[in-house]
């Protein structure tokens, strides 16, 4: 028996509730996880909530991200003890997820811990930080230099947001750390973030083009927050993005696009190819510093996950959120 979160979907309703389940009931796959740690995503909080159409069958245990050790495998790259990191691929939305202490899952899914990277650690990057790094890769294969100019990065406060600003402000950019929370100001600069802006200043409709201004841009709301980013986005600049916690619409016009050259890269994080997510996690294993990721950190046992997750979507959660399974 193993304890886990699962999300039911009936008569009675949809519901979350923390469950002991029974090892047989656990899905089909050749690696087996003991998993030590997961994270509280922003997909998450839509799936426990109910919020957003997540989940796609049920029983489901949440969770769209875990970092374990591998008990049994019957696949070529992973041995027992080994420890392991699994984002994605649909986990938690129509496989069973991270929100447990116990995994089956397919090995073509796993990457393995980074050497020197704590488990724990690792959890607390997560989807969210795998994600930013995604972006921020996407931003410098696009060749976005420091010296060009300010990176906006909105959602700032939130996991993607955080880890964004932090790797940013490492490599030289100049951070523009986009909020609704001035209480979070100290904070986002103690990360790197050179200056903060009002997120009301991007969230209503806007002008086809702005007075250039970003370089570039990590966006996670979409609507019109991205429409005005992509607006006021510098000649030849560059737009990732990579969430839609403002909306999926994008208002948007061509005019960014046909008279400045502007470019905007979707980052999906869910089915990134394996060498991508290798590179993404070596890269955080060497620029993402450690006294800025502790910074971040909230950790909670699996019986605060639900109350946890009704915070997170209500824009009352900083950073990441991390879940030790073995804890109640």
């Amino acid at each position: 028996m193993f304890n886990a979160i699962v999300i039911n979907k009936d008569d009675a309703g949809y519901r979350a509730e923390q469950q002991q389940l029974d090892e047989s009931a656990l899905p089909e796959g050749d690696v087996t996880v003991d998993v030590m740690y997961s994270g509280l995503n922003y997909k998450d909080g839509l799936a426990i909530t109910g919020k957003g159409p997540v989940v796609r069958k049920f029983p489901m245990v949440p969770g769209i991200d875990l970092v374990g050790t591998v008990r049994q495998s019957n696949h070529a790259n992973y041995q027992a003890g080994e420890s392991v990191i699994l984002n994605g691929w649909g986990v938690g939305e129509t496989h069973w997820g991270g929100l447990a202490q116990v995994a089956r899952l397919k090995g073509d899914w796993l990457v393995p811990l980074p050497s020197g990277m704590a488990a724990r650690d690792a959890a607390a990057i997560g989807t969210a930080g795998y994600t930013a790094m995604l972006c921020v890769m996407a931003l410098q294969q696009q060749g976005v230099k420091p010296g060009d100019g300010e990176i906006v990065v909105t959602g700032a406060a939130g996991g993607v947001g955080s880890v964004a600003i932090s790797i940013l402000a490492k490599l030289g950019f100049d951070v523009v750390a986009v909020t609704g929370r001035a209480s979070e100001a100290d904070y986002l600069k103690q990360l790197g973030a050179n200056t903060i802006m009002d997120r009301a200043e991007l969230s209503e409709p806007g002008k086809p083009l702005a007075k250039e201004r970003w370089a570039g841009a990590v966006d996670v709301v979409g609507s019109h927050t991205l429409a005005n980013i992509c607006a006021s986005t510098r000649y030849r600049g560059v737009v990732t993005a990579c969430g839609l916690a403002g909306g999926m619409d994008f208002p948007s016009t061509v005019a960014p696009f046909i008279l400045r050259g502007v470019t905007l890269v979707g980052i999906d994080s869910v089915m990134c190819p394996r060498e991508l997510r290798l590179q993404a996690w070596q890269r955080l294993a060497a620029e993402l510093e450690l006294d800025k990721l502790h910074a971040m950190i909230q950790e909670i046992g699996l019986g605060q996950v639900i109350d946890t997750a009704g915070q997170l979507m209500q824009g009352q959660v900083r950073g990441r959120v991390v879940v030790d399974v073995s804890r109640g």
